[in-house]
């Protein structure tokens, strides 16, 4: 009976194991029909509107050829219509001459006739008259009537060529692309950010440039946040939880026109955006709080974050130099004190605005370059367990990167306790300093 009962039992767990494994291929074939209707839905949405483009574009450029084609007719009748005035214009005046002449002659006709044939008394008298008025007249001069080689015969001389030309940029014009030559490749969470980055997966494609637009949430417009040739972007005021629409497109080597969009992919933070604490005396914020300036305030202190929002991988960047001091100091630390004028302390990393580096207060023989106008200090750090847990209080190190201007230095900094996220702060002793940390 026990051997039964444990067979019964082996059996029953062998159905469940098989009713969940039945279970989760169904999901797993579930959520693949799921991907079938998203794809076959993509591609009639995308043929839909390509169709809709395509119908467009070739409506206005009917319309606007046929547009182009009426004002050249216009042109072309009207400058028929003044060759025809410009010409005809001496005719009439010619004819008028003329026709003027004829009953000038007419009349002289009727004055001769009647001379001659009247009374004897006083013919004399109107031959005299009219020989007079017939020598006047000058009978021998005739006006000039140009012949029909001297006169213009209008005509039109319309060549084919253009239709053939037309037709061999027509059957060009235009192609359509199974699929767009760069795609979005991968989103990075950043504090308050997201770091876009794009590949080309056209290999004939050459890229001169690059062009990221997003939306927020179900916005009706993208808008442009990146153009140029780098293949990543930050894109920061980001807020956090919230979907975002990103999408790029390139624009071939030589060329004007942008290729397709590529699929839009939607991207999103999880993290805080890094902030200053307001309220220090010596220092003045943006309105996101995310640029502090060293202003001229006698007071002296360390500026620390809102919050430890540091992560592996954040940048600090000195937009605007002042004096350097050798108190000054840019870098992270475990918890905020008060009281210090730098970070240069226990408990703390940073650099120096002349390149030194400091390790809990005390200074590293390895030194960076001087922080200089335009310089960018970035930190980097992973966690190394020297402990056995970390729920134990057992000893901790960050293997830590600091770089600046091209050059790094690289330790391991031991804590009494692992610290998923840090604080960060500066602290200089002369104004115009300005900090921007993303």
């Amino acid at each position: 009976e026990a051997d039964a009962e444990a067979e019964a039992r082996l059996l029953l767990q062998e159905a469940r194991e098989s009713i969940e494994a039945a279970r989760s291929y169904r999901r797993e074939l579930e959520q693949r029909l799921r991907g079938l209707h998203q794809a076959r839905e993509q591609i009639r949405e995308s043929a839909t509107l390509t169709r809709d483009v395509l119908e467009q574009h070739f409506s206005d450029l009917k319309g606007t050829l046929k547009k182009l084609l009426d004002e050249r007719l216009t042109s072309l009748l009207q400058e028929v219509d003044a060759i025809e005035q410009e010409s005809i214009k001496p005719l009439d005046e010619c004819q008028k001459l003329i026709e003027h002449g004829v009953s000038t002659a007419n009349d002289l006709l009727r004055e001769g006739e009647s001379a001659v044939h009247g009374d004897v008394g006083q013919q004399n008298e109107k031959l005299c008259s009219f020989t007079k008025k017939a020598l006047h007249i000058q009978l021998d001069s005739l006006p000039e009537v140009p012949s029909l080689v001297d006169v213009p015969c209008l005509s039109a001389q319309l060549d084919d060529c253009l239709l053939t030309i037309l037709k061999n940029q027509i059957f060009r014009h235009g192609t359509v692309a199974s699929r767009p030559p760069v795609q979005l490749e991968e989103f990075v969470e950043k504090p308050g950010g997201i770091l876009v980055r794009w590949c080309k997966v056209d290999d004939d494609f050459i890229p001169q440039d690059y062009r990221l637009q997003y939306r927020k949430g179900t916005a009706s417009h993208f808008e442009d946040v990146y153009v140029g040739s780098e293949t990543e972007f930050i894109v920061l005021h980001i807020d956090p939880n919230v979907d975002y629409q990103f999408r790029v497109c390139a624009r071939g080597d030589g060329r004007q026109e942008w290729s397709p969009w590529s699929v839009p992919q939607i991207g999103c933070t999880t993290l805080v955006p890094h902030e200053w604490t307001a309220g220090l005396e010596g220092y003045s914020l943006s309105s996101r709080r995310n640029i502090a300036l060293r202003n001229d305030s006698q007071s002296c202190g360390v500026l620390y974050s809102k919050a430890p929002t540091y992560f592996c991988g954040q940048t600090l960047t000195i937009e605007t130099v002042g004096q350097p001091d050798r108190r000054d100091s840019l870098g992270v630390c475990v918890e905020q004190q008060n009281g210090y004028d730098s970070l240069q302390r226990d408990k703390a990393v940073c650099i120096s605005t002349n390149g030194a580096v400091f390790v809990n207060g005390k200074e590293m023989t390895n030194q960076l370059p001087a922080v200089t106008s335009g310089s960018t200090v970035t930190f980097d750090m992973e966690v190394v367990q020297l402990g056995p847990s970390s729920n134990e209080g057992g000893n901790f190190k960050l293997r830590v990167t600091i770089s600046s201007n091209n050059r790094e230095v690289v330790f391991d900094w031991v804590l009494d306790q692992c610290c998923v996220s840090l604080y960060f702060g500066c602290s200089f002793s002369y104004p115009g300093w300005k900090v921007l940390v993303f």
